[in-house]
């Protein structure tokens, strides 16, 4: 693996959000309500959508059950857009889509800049989260709107469905907490409030608010800190060799069953397991670095740090996506153009 970007974007306006489809497909979301598609590694727009109202906070895709794309699902203002995957304009705009959907509660609540946008692995439900601190679904079929009973105190920044649990999901906020919910209900499983480290040199200037949330195939959490910190919890994680029976619930908010680690000098806007057992993450520097999450004979968690790079010409990194053959970030540089920088992993 080089810490040399296998390719370089360069935009007009800075990059909001990422997302990488099947085929190495990357979608690029930016400030200006723009989207832009690649086939990786190459660096030519293959297509491109344009005035979408807003800044593009986040970006999913939509798949079939062989792994195809339907559609791709934007995070815009107030709004949740669906644009189909097979749409064959070169340059797309918002009356293209299929879906526009209003999901902002009033005037002042909008969707936020982070990775807010799930949807389930049977595909059936698209999750959300808004300035308010509030989660939501979105049934795929039908459209219609619920809303989870509870909610963060304040900003909410990120959800995961996880894997082989269609009814659980997890978001993470700016109150410092996790939480996890039952999307039938609309309740809370389980919580985690996430308390700041004794300081050891000097004080933090950061609290601990949850930045980014990932949950791996087999039901691991890692959680990104602004303080710099990511915390990978391990109690739901499926493990073929234990003996302990599957519980109703998934537990991978157990304080007891996680642990930390001090990834970045500075707030870690990004995380993402492109595997069971790789971690990487991401800081707002562009500090890019990955993780080996094992066991111990004990069935204590461990994590090793393997390739790291720091991404030249960033300014700063707003979004980070990933996936078995890349990594992918993007942000600004000095002169406030957008840039993507593409690294290949193996």
């Amino acid at each position: 693996m080089s810490a040399t970007p296998e390719a370089t974007i360069s935009i007009p306006s800075p990059v909001s959000a990422l997302s990488l489809g099947p085929n190495d497909t990357l979608c690029v979301g930016s400030e200006d309500g723009s989207l832009r598609w690649y086939n990786l590694p190459s660096a030519r727009v293959v297509k491109a959508a344009k005035s979408l109202g807003a800044e593009i906070a986040s970006i999913t895709w939509q798949l079939s059950k062989k792994n195809e794309p339907v559609a791709i699902w934007i995070a815009c203002g107030r709004r949740v857009i669906c644009l189909p995957a097979d749409l064959q304009k070169m340059i797309a705009t918002a009356d293209d889509a299929s879906a526009s959907l209003e999901v902002g509660e009033d005037d002042d609540d909008v969707l936020n800049e982070a990775r807010i946008l799930s949807i389930s692995e049977n595909g059936r439900h698209l999750a959300f989260t808004s300035d308010s601190g509030s989660v939501g679904t979105i049934d795929l079929a039908s459209h219609v709107i619920t809303r989870m009973k509870s909610r963060h105190n304040t900003v909410c920044g990120s959800v995961k469905f996880i894997p082989d649990r269609p009814s659980e999901l997890v978001s993470g906020g700016y109150d410092s907490a996790l939480l996890h919910f039952d999307v039938g209900q609309g309740t809370i499983l389980s919580r985690f409030d996430i308390s700041a480290p004794p300081p050891s040199e000097g004080v933090s200037l950061s609290p601990p608010f949850v930045l980014s949330v990932t949950v791996s195939s087999t039901g691991l959490l890692a959680a990104g800190t602004a303080d710099g910190r990511a915390w990978i919890g391990g109690g739901g994680e499926k493990r073929p060799s234990s003996k302990k029976k599957r519980s109703r619930k998934w537990e991978g908010l157990k304080e007891d069953e996680g642990i930390w680690l001090q990834v970045a000098d500075g707030p870690v806007v990004s995380s993402a397991f492109t595997a069971s057992d790789r971690l990487f993450t991401c800081s707002l520097l562009g500090t890019i670095a990955e993780y080996k999450v094992i066991r111990d004979d004990d069935g204590s968690l461990r994590a090793t740090k393997g390739w790291s790079a720091v991404a030249p010409t960033l300014e700063k990194v707003n979004a980070m996506t990933a996936s078995h053959s890349w990594v992918v970030i993007g942000g600004f540089g000095k002169d406030g153009r957008g840039i993507v920088q593409v690294f290949h992993v193996t």
